[in-house]
C-alpha cells in the first residue's frame, strides 16, 4: 500500500507543475494537497479497512492551510486526551480519530448508553462546542458474533445513540454523519475474547468543515 500511495502522491504533485502560474504558491500547495488527500484517503480507507482514517485523510487540504488546521486540531486533541477516560485519541493528518471500546459505552448487545458513558460524552461535547468548526463522522462496529444483519443494525443504532446524545448537549446535529459497519471492519481477530472486545467499538473522525478550510486558506494566502 505504501508504494501505491507514493506513486499517487508523485503523480498529483507532478500534475501540479502544469497548473496556472497565476495561482499563489500557498494556494497551489493547498489544491495539490486536496487532490492527493482525496485519492490517498480513499486508498487507505479501502485497503486498511478503516474508513474513519480514510475520511480524515480524504478531507485534508494540505499546504500551509493544512498546517493551520492541524494546529486547530492539536489543541482539541490535547484536551480530549486529558479529559476522556477509556478513549484512544489519535491525531491523524488534519483531523482527530477517537476510539471508544463499546463496552465503555454500552451493555452487551445493547445500543442504550451506560451511565458512565454519558459522563465521557458530556466532556466530549464541551470540547466539541469549544471548537465548532468541525464535521464529525461517527462509526459503529461489532465483533463477528451474531448474524450479519443483526450486527449491522446494532452498529448503526450505537452510532446513532452517540450522535443523538451529544447533539442533545448542544452540539449541532448537522455536524454529524453516522455509519454502521457491523463486523466488516475488524481491527483484531474474532477468534479470541480479547480480539472480539477490540472489534466492538465506536470510532469518531473529526475533520475541518468548509468554514474552517476557507478561513485557513485566507489566513495563509499570499
Amino acid at each position: 500500500m505504501r508504494n501505491v500511495i507514493v506513486f499517487v502522491l508523485l503523480t498529483v504533485l507532478l500534475a501540479g507543475v502544469h497548473e496556472s502560474c497565476g495561482m499563489s504558491r500557498t494556494m497551489k500547495g493547498t489544491g495539490i494537497g486536496a487532490a492527493a488527500g482525496g485519492v490517498v484517503g480513499g486508498i487507505i480507507g479501502k485497503q486498511s479497512g478503516n474508513t474513519a482514517v480514510g475520511a480524515i485523510i480524504g478531507a485534508a487540504i494540505g499546504g500551509a492551510a493544512g498546517a493551520y488546521i492541524g494546529n486547530y486540531m492539536d489543541k482539541q486533541a490535547e484536551e480530549m486526551q486529558r479529559d476522556l477516560e477509556g478513549a484512544k485519541v489519535e491525531r491523524v493528518g488534519e483531523g482527530i480519530k477517537i476510539t471508544f471500546d463499546s463496552g465503555i459505552l454500552f451493555d452487551v448487545d445493547k445500543a442504550g448508553l451506560r451511565g458512565e458513558a454519558k459522563t465521557n460524552l458530556d466532556k466530549l461535547a464541551v470540547i466539541l462546542n469549544k471548537y465548532p468548526d468541525t464535521d464529525i463522522l461517527i462509526e459503529g462496529h461489532t465483533d463477528a458474533t451474531g448474524s450479519d444483519e443483526h450486527n449491522l443494525e446494532l452498529s448503526r443504532n450505537r452510532a446513532s445513540s452517540v450522535s443523538g446524545y451529544v447533539a442533545g448537549l448542544g452540539v449541532g446535529a448537522t455536524r454529524f454523519t453516522t455509519m454502521g459497519y457491523g463486523e466488516s471492519q475488524p481491527v483484531a481477530t474474532n477468534d479470541t475474547p480479547e480480539g472480539r472486545q477490540q472489534n466492538r467499538r465506536v470510532e469518531l473522525a473529526i475533520m475541518a468543515n468548509d468554514k474552517l478550510k476557507k478561513a485557513a486558506e485566507q489566513k495563509t494566502a499570499g
